[in-house]
């Protein structure tokens, strides 16, 4: 039962030698960051964007610090259609073309609906279902030319019932919603755009709009007893990206462990 609660880091089989991938929200010590170095030891190059410049940065240099492919970034509001038009510019200018986009920003919160004001709900729902809907409009011309894939984070709050989470579940249900009838528009060009949805990925910035107490709880829920390590969510992703979902569009991935 121990390798089931400490699993074993995965080594590289170069799934994606030679492959571009660009992650929206990279910074800090999440899925997005966790995902940038995977893709890296899988043979990838990767440009990555955040709001936060001095997590941009670190997070930047800590993955050029691996020495394994290019590593590139800028600066990126997902709310903001010209931030992504200058992002979407500089990683073409960079790598030349890109065969996957990870759509990882999302903002979350704990509010009941009762108390919740007009500016929370659109915050949540700007950045994490608005901002996944611009950056999936302004991928799909330039994934055109190489078939590329786009790979959404969800959450299984887009199917589960959550005190305190409305704005985020609804948001979350969204982007599922968004993943099927894009993946529909798109399949004509060879593209492929499929979702995760995690239960539960700790990392250090989830006490930032989770309790301690609700963690516990969620975590108490799993099989495992824990949540996910979030380079466990990252593997589903790049399984999502790479030719070994080749036959899957459309399709949003549980990744959770609970009980019932």
């Amino acid at each position: 039962m121990n390798n089931l609660f400490s699993p074993n880091y995965p080594e590289g089989r170069n799934l994606f030698k030679g492959k571009n991938i660009l992650l929206t929200a990279a910074a800090g010590s999440g899925i997005g960051f966790s995902s940038a170095k995977r893709f890296l030891e899988e043979g990838a190059n990767v440009f990555i964007s955040d709001v936060h410049e001095a997590r941009l940065d670190e997070a930047i240099k800590n993955l050029k610090d691996l020495n394994l492919g290019e590593v590139e970034g800028c600066l990126c509001n997902v709310t903001s259609d010209e931030d992504i038009e200058i992002m979407f510019n500089k990683a073409i200018s960079c790598f030349s073309h890109l065969d996957g986009v990870i759509n990882n920003a999302g903002l979350g919160g704990e509010s009941f609906l009762e108390n919740m004001t007009n500016d929370a709900w659109n915050l949540v729902l700007d950045v994490t279902l608005n901002g996944a809907m611009k950056i999936m409009r302004a991928a799909i011309p330039i994934l055109k030319g190489t078939q590329g894939v786009i790979v959404n984070n969800a959450s299984v709050l887009g199917w589960r019932a959550q005190a305190g989470q409305s704005h985020y579940a609804a948001a979350k249900a969204g982007v599922m919603a968004l993943t099927r009838c894009v993946a529909m528009e798109t399949v004509d060009y060879g593209i492929r755009i499929n979702a995760v949805a995690p239960s539960l990925a700790i990392n250090p910035h989830l006490s930032k709009t989770s309790s301690d107490e609700l963690i516990a709880d969620l975590e108490s829920k799993e099989a495992y007893g824990r949540g996910a390590e979030p380079w466990e969510i990252a593997n589903i992703i790049l399984f999502l990206a790479s030719d070994l979902s080749s036959y899957m569009t459309g399709e949003i991935v549980s990744a959770s462990s609970q009980k019932a």
